[in-house]
């Protein structure tokens, strides 16, 4: 059984996602964990996450399915946290950074996308990421279930009504049971079969130098390729016994049949061997990368014939030898050491090093993830100089499925809500008042102190627009320092708003 597990390679960045293949003991006693890679939608590029995407649409229009786009942007959001990337890569982790274990799937079309949603530590993916040449590719392993591929089945036929099909389109027929010819005749009819295939291997060139000896001869003309054509000969010559022999040995010599087993070389077959212990069953790979000079289906019928040679029954005897000898299992204790990103008591040092006051986590600043203002312990998140946190339980979904539960403007998705129902906040500010720049790549101004935001009253905006004369806003805002008599302006006010 393969174990998807989580690892922590870093205290602040979320946790990998890997698939133990095998756990090995080193020289100096400890446990490492070979394992498979498995890549978030935040380790790869922008632009294979648009391929993605695109990949995902025509995936929902071709099996009609408007699931996706018909969830809140919430669920949206969220799902995308669920969405892995199989690699090929292999490494080696050590078992002690082993967090727990998940669930990674197949994405499995007749599956709601809304039950990853509802399990915990449950990935899917449908893409193979290429971490070397930067590529995705569809997984080859599509479990081919639902409507598309069921078959069509026609309504039964009453007693005494004629099919109307045209039944020599639909089918060939290539043998007869219902034949003059006797078991014993078909049998004797074999045995020359498998005498004319030795003799013809005897003739061959490639083929004494392939089977040196007369019993190697014989064992490969006794293949189901020859016995194949025996009987494919036989019913072409409508069961005539002495046509099929003259079949056998047409003019120009005897018929030799050979099969992938036999067509193949013994370099071939080492080369196929290393491609499947490293590809296992993925033929398209195995093709390109060590055989290309073969077809698909060659190499899948050398497969199958392959399976029944000892060589397999040998390796596959080495393998459960080297499997039990291997460690099956290790015990990972509970990881609770504090972590580093933890806040003590709510304070937090600052961009030049200073401590700041203590404070209650009322007063403090809000989750960047769900906003809650209260929380058993706080950690930091995001740059310094931004002095985000996150509290445990959103904490815990960052560790976990690398995102945010709701989508924040650091991720350039989603502002944040307004303070109260009466009030909105301008567009490019945050809750607690640190503007944007706009200078090279965005990024939120430092603050060193307690933010405030100054609303003004009603009679005061009014006196602006008043007293615009007076004020003159455009020179002031060009002369910040130049005070202004409030009191004045608004005296003035309440008199022309009387006149």
């Amino acid at each position: 059984t393969k174990y998807y597990v989580y690892f922590e390679n870093s205290s602040s960045n979320p946790l990998l996602i890997r698939r133990i293949e095998e756990l090995n003991k080193t020289a100096n006693g400890n446990v490492e964990a070979k394992v498979v890679c498995f890549y978030r939608r935040r380790d790869i590029s922008g632009t294979l996450i648009a391929l993605a995407d695109k990949h995902a649409r025509e995936m929902e229009e071709e099996m009609e399915n408007t699931e996706m786009s018909e969830l809140p942007e919430k669920q949206k959001h969220q799902l995308r946290h669920r969405e892995l990337f199989l690699s090929r890569q292999l490494e080696s982790l050590p078992a002690t950074h082993i967090r727990g274990k998940c669930c990674v799937t197949l994405l499995n079309e007749t599956e709601a996308l809304t039950s990853y949603l509802e399990r915990e530590d449950a990935f899917f993916y449908s893409l193979v990421y290429d971490p070397q040449q930067k590529t995705l590719l569809a997984d080859k392993g599509e479990i081919r279930v639902g409507n598309k591929y069921q078959a069509d089945v026609t309504d039964l036929l009453q007693e005494g009504t004629e099919d109307g099909r045209d039944l020599s389109k639909m089918e060939e027929k290539v043998w007869d049971p219902t034949s003059s010819l006797t078991e014993k005749h078909i049998d004797q009819f074999l045995v020359v079969a498998r005498s004319v295939g030795t003799f013809a291997r005897a003739l061959d060139c490639s083929s004494s130098v392939r089977q040196p000896s007369l019993h190697m001869s014989a064992a490969a003309a006794s293949r189901d390729i020859t016995l194949f054509h025996a009987m494919d000969t036989l019913h072409a010559a409508g069961y005539d016994m002495t046509r099929a022999l003259a079949s056998l040995v047409p003019q120009g010599g005897p018929v030799l049949c050979r099969d992938e087993m036999e067509e193949w070389s013994a370099s071939e077959a080492n080369l196929f061997e290393e491609a499947l212990e490293k590809y296992g069953k993925d033929f398209t790979d195995i093709q390109q990368d060590f055989l290309p000079w073969k077809s698909l289906t060659s190499i899948i019928e050398y497969y199958y014939m392959w399976k029944t040679t000892d060589r397999y029954v040998q390796q596959k005897r080495l393998k459960a030898a080297e499997a039990e000898s291997k460690l099956k299992q290790v015990y990972i204790p509970n990881y609770n050491k504090p972590n580093p990103n933890q806040l003590v008591n709510s304070v937090k040092p600052l961009v030049n090093g200073a401590g700041a006051p203590p404070q209650t986590p009322g007063l403090g600043r809000a989750c960047e993830s769900c906003y809650t203002s209260s929380s058993i312990q706080w950690y930091s998140w995001g740059p310094p100089n931004m002095q985000c946190r996150l509290c445990a339980s959103c904490w815990t979904y960052w560790k976990k499925y690398g995102g945010l539960k709701m989508p924040t403007r650091l991720e350039n998705e989603r502002l944040s809500p307004p303070t109260n129902k009466s009030q909105k906040l301008p567009r490019k500010r945050r809750p607690h008042g640190l503007p944007l720049r706009h200078s090279g790549s965005p990024k939120f101004a430092a603050k060193t102190r307690q933010a405030f935001y100054l609303q003004t009253s009603a009679v005061t905006r009014a006196a602006r627009r008043l007293c615009q004369d007076l004020i003159r806003p455009r020179y002031l805002a060009r002369h910040p320092y130049l005070p202004v008599n409030s009191a004045a302006v608004k005296a003035e006010s309440e008199d022309r708003d009387m006149t």
